[in-house]
């Protein structure tokens, strides 16, 4: 079996969660397997089935890794900087998985992690390159199954189907039941339902 030169070796990030008003913000990091797969998008594009069929064979054949960050640490370092301690986490994961680190990081947007890999920001990345495409399907997957979980606790705010984002129905649950700790009480909607 041929060596791999880790110096070519690409990982994509990207995350999940940075705008709902609950739950985590997760992340994934993924280094492709080399003959690729077929189908990856922007996780935003794609329909859940197609998600769950890609994630599957993500898992499979693809080195990943993913990192999160809980509403505690939002709450207390603020979403920008839980985002990049979850992208964090996800390289490190990866690098364990893998053993070895990769050339280069390839992260989705305009900010990096202060991390001492090798990495670029690349706006709108999970459209532009299949490794990001891949960890943003992850991401996604995974902090969708966090929410769907919250939900059969709180079914009243939704989050089976808003996912903890701000809809109409999450923000009339809030006002009228107030805060879960699943909640980010840094968020102003929820700073505002406290004090109901």
């Amino acid at each position: 079996m041929p060596m791999i030169d880790s110096a070519a070796l690409e990982a994509g990030v990207d995350e999940a969660g940075r705008g709902p008003l609950a739950g985590p913000v997760v992340a994934a990091a993924v280094i492709l397997c080399p003959d690729g797969i077929p189908g990856l998008a922007d996780s935003k594009t794609l329909s859940f089935a197609r998600r769950e069929k890609l994630e599957a064979e993500i898992r499979a054949r693809c080195v990943f890794g993913i990192g999160m960050a809980n509403v505690e640490e939002i709450d207390s370092i603020n979403i920008l900087q839980a985002t990049m301690l979850a992208m964090t986490r996800a390289v490190d994961t990866l690098v364990s998985a893998l053993g070895e680190v990769p050339g280069e990081v390839l992260v989705d947007g305009n900010r990096l992690p202060r991390w001492g890999y090798r990495a670029r920001a690349i706006v709108k990345g999970d459209a532009l390159h299949p490794c990001i495409s891949a960890a943003s399907i992850l991401a996604k997957q995974e902090r969708d199954r966090m929410m769907r979980a919250a939900a059969a606790d709180h079914p009243q705010y939704g989050w089976d189907r808003n996912m903890g984002y701000g809809t109409a129905e999450h923000l009339a649950a809030l006002r009228q039941h107030g805060p879960t700790p699943h909640h980010r009480r840094s968020f102003a909607p929820v700073a505002q339902a406290c004090l109901l």
